[in-house]
């Protein structure tokens, strides 16, 4: 399966995003792309308006749209927006839309379900949190879903594992700062390790790369999208520009690493029970 990590800049008006989008996906399509994914917030970046008063539900006009071009060039598309909620505050929502073969149309989201309050910054301030992981199935495939501060969990990529995950999708606008790149890196290959899956992590671009000024202190993206193999190893990565990055997945690889290294079947006292594991209480 070709997967295409759109790593692009978002800015504040969402309907310039949603161009970025449907290019992106056209340019993607073409390319042979299968899945066509987008970073956290690429409705509207961070620090650049208020996520509450551009928020729309799921079959709002944004969302209908990119499922239209979805449609349009028969790709499934993942993408970060924001969903209303009460008090105020939004869903920091990952729109999962288009065909997911054997006749199946998928148009739903994942809410994040881990808010970034570190280094400064409090986003739940003006996000509230998921709490459902979520597993789509893409061509016989099982695609899991995250989203940026995700990434710092193991557990959540251990159950999107036990629950059939051979990839999972990491949507981010990561931060910058000293070692935020390593940092990056590092953790998607040891959540692909982790779960014994391909992992594909798509951020924002660098906006300094790109000349564009943003809000000190929001996390506005680093690039750096990369695939991480089920043993950790990083296959192919971005730079900080935008740029499309396409990716090649193996499900056979997924059946061959588990096989050699049965983590999740091994997990005991200390791991959550997946993927067939049984929980020793002393």
């Amino acid at each position: 399966m070709r997967i295409a990590a759109a790593q692009i800049l978002s800015g504040p008006d969402p309907a310039a995003n949603l161009e970025l989008v449907t290019r992106s996906i056209a340019d993607a399509a073409a390319a042979g792309a299968r899945i066509v994914a987008f970073p956290e917030a690429t409705m509207r970046a961070f620090g650049a308006g208020r996520l509450d008063q551009i928020a729309e539900p799921l079959d709002g006009p944004w969302a209908n749209a990119v499922a239209a071009s979805a449609r349009e060039h028969g790709v499934l598309v993942v993408v970060g927006m924001f969903t209303p909620c009460e008090g105020g505050r939004v869903r920091n929502t990952l729109l999962v839309t288009g065909p997911a073969g054997n006749g199946v149309d998928l148009h739903e989201g994942y809410d994040k379900i881990h808010l970034f309050d570190a280094f400064g910054f409090a986003e739940s301030d003006t996000v509230e949190p998921g709490d459902t992981t979520r597993v789509v199935t893409v061509d016989g495939i099982g695609v899991g879903l995250s989203i940026c501060y995700d990434i710092r969990f193991p557990g959540q990529f251990r159950a999107l594992a036990a629950d059939g995950a051979q990839v999972t999708l990491c949507i981010a606008s990561w931060g910058a700062g000293p070692g935020k790149v390593e940092q990056w890196r590092l953790l998607a290959g040891a959540r692909a390790l982790d779960a014994t899956t391909f992992l594909v992590a798509v951020g924002q671009a660098d906006p300094a790369e790109e000349g564009v000024e943003v809000k000190r202190g929001a996390p506005t993206g680093v690039g750096h999208s990369l695939l991480a193999g089920p043993d950790g190893t990083v296959r192919a990565e971005a730079g900080a520009a935008s740029q499309l990055l396409l990716t090649e997945i193996d499900d056979d690889e997924v059946a061959r690493v588990r096989t050699a290294i049965p983590v999740l079947a091994n997990g005991r006292i200390t791991e959550e029970a997946a993927g067939g594991a049984t929980e020793v209480r002393p």
